[in-house]
């Protein structure tokens, strides 16, 4: 029997890409085989994947003769899914499962050169469809077949829609250590680090590709050729450890434009610190490392004895330090633990304050990283141009008449106004003390063999009955890891 047709694809506001979008994800609910948001989102960003990629391969058709197509016939978006007659139900799953996936993942430029074909069987090695139903399969398929991909205010739309249901899956995914960054926090670090065109910039813990995007699109306004906008694409790097967050930023960054995401599915702690080539340094890092977990034997061997360490946050900083180019810049986001830790982390600091000009820290309130975490978040700056001389501070206040931020209260960009304002401008000049930002010279912070950078306001009252109770059985807890970090490292020295 022939099921109705649905509208063909046309221009589409808004309203009709969420509905689309919408009715994908309520279809996606009766299918058995998909739990939750942690499934379907994945679900529906491969098939947009393939939609969107396939509206750029008939653009390139069209402006350069030359194109060679990297999906061809018959596994192209518009040979199997455009056609609302086409296959449904178990033919459909067959061919999915059977031939569409295994061709994807096997694709390759066959050069040594990286090109779209190793693109695509790179975010394809660990997409599996898990839906159960053909049919059901079908219906989303007509779905994602309303989305236009050919109208660039379209894309733009559809990238910004994109962005809402990572925030979604990120929800779904924050009690397993998966935190997303609030784009206000991303927006505010990439501002202040201020990348330039012809510069190479690198999150080495990419996840959904926020900061990625959000450099791409402070750049794109200073583009004036194309050679300089494929220039800006390809400048973009970025390395995520997990199959999900990997598939879901290349999706973004597709969405944004870039037609081959320069994402690498890899762990960036996995090879020697000290073995960095020439060829694999930046000119900035941009990221919000993963922190509070704790990496394999394997991975921290990779590190020098002296600064060998479970802890996350400080294998990355280390990484970020190698990675750098001289005269290189970060903005990365770190836990308070970071800032006083001792024992390993003091050696890292030391390491990081003799190499690196760390002339920043933004102190944020309580709750910008909620739901997820209450743990006490900085932004940090550095350069790698030399010894640190001197260390500001800027601690930005919680929203009037609260303690904390909430999910229901998260931080706006605007709330940045007058740390932005007191900065400075790219040299950071004309820096004054006042009830938010103060100074500490390298002489304090080096003389009790700590390297302590967890400084408190001197210009405020400090006494625990001003902070909330949160914060400190957040720093509790963050000390106690510390010293159990500290009694693992005396356990395996005296082995």
């Amino acid at each position: 029997m022939a099921r109705p047709r649905t509208q063909p694809a046309e221009t589409t506001p808004q309203a009709r890409l969420s509905s689309a979008t919408k009715s994908a994800r309520d279809v996606m609910r009766k299918d058995a085989g998909l739990n939750g948001d942690l499934d379907r989102i994945p679900q529906l960003a491969w098939l947009l994947f393939l939609k969107a990629f396939d509206a750029r391969e008939q653009q390139r058709l069209v402006t350069d003769r030359h194109y060679r197509p990297a999906i061809e016939a018959p596994f192209r978006w518009r040979d199997w899914a455009a056609d609302p007659e086409g296959r449904t139900g178990p033919e459909l799953l067959d061919f999915v499962n059977g031939e569409l996936l295994p061709h994807l993942r096997e694709l390759s430029s066959g050069t040594g050169e990286l090109d779209a074909r190793d693109t695509i069987a790179a975010v394809f090695r660990e997409t599996y469809c898990r839906m159960l139903s053909g049919y059901l399969l079908r219906d989303v398929v007509d779905q994602v077949e309303k989305v236009n991909f050919t109208s660039s205010d379209d894309v733009h739309t559809m990238a910004h829609l994109y962005e809402s249901m990572l925030r979604e899956v990120r929800d779904a995914a924050g009690d397993s250590g998966e935190f997303y960054t609030p784009r206000p926090a991303i927006r505010f670090v990439v501002q202040q680090v201020a990348p330039r065109l012809g510069e190479t910039i690198l999150d080495p813990a990419c996840g959904t590709g926020g900061f990625l995007v959000e450099a791409l699109e402070e750049l794109e306004p200073t583009v004036e050729n194309v050679e300089q906008l494929r220039a800006l694409h390809g400048s973009l790097r970025g390395i995520e450890k997990k199959p999900l967050p990997y598939l879901l930023g290349m999706m973004n960054l597709l969405l944004h434009g870039v037609e081959q995401p320069a994402l690498v599915r890899d762990n960036a702690l996995a090879y020697p610190v000290t073995q960095v080539r020439r060829a694999d340094r930046v000119d900035v890092v941009l990221t919000n490392p993963p922190f509070g977990g704790e990496e394999e034997r394997s991975i921290q061997d990779n590190f020098p004895d002296a600064t060998r360490t479970a802890e996350t946050a400080l294998l990355f900083l280390q990484l970020i330090v190698r990675r750098l180019n001289d005269g290189g810049r970060c903005g990365m986001v770190v836990p308070n633990g970071l800032l006083f830790g001792d024992g390993v982390a003091a050696r890292i600091k030391r390491q990081l304050l003799t190499e690196c000009d760390v002339h920043t820290i933004v102190r944020l309130p309580p709750g910008v990283f909620a739901p997820y975490t209450d743990i006490p978040s900085n932004l940090l700056f550095f350069e790698k141009t030399g010894r640190t001389r001197e260390v500001w501070f800027y601690e930005i206040d919680p929203p009037e008449g609260k303690k904390k931020y909430a999910k229901t209260r998260p931080m706006r960009f605007e709330e940045f106004a007058d740390c932005q304002a007191w900065w400075g401008g790219s040299e950071r000049e004309g820096r004054v003390e006042n009830e938010h930002a103060w100074r500490v010279p390298i002489a304090e912070i080096e003389k009790d063999g700590a390297w302590n950078l967890d400084r408190r306001n001197p210009n405020r009252a400090n006494d625990l009955a001003h902070r909330p109770p949160e914060e400190l059985v957040a720093e509790l807890i963050e000390t106690e890891k510390e010293i159990l970090a500290l009694l693992e490292e005396i356990q395996h020295e005296v082995a």
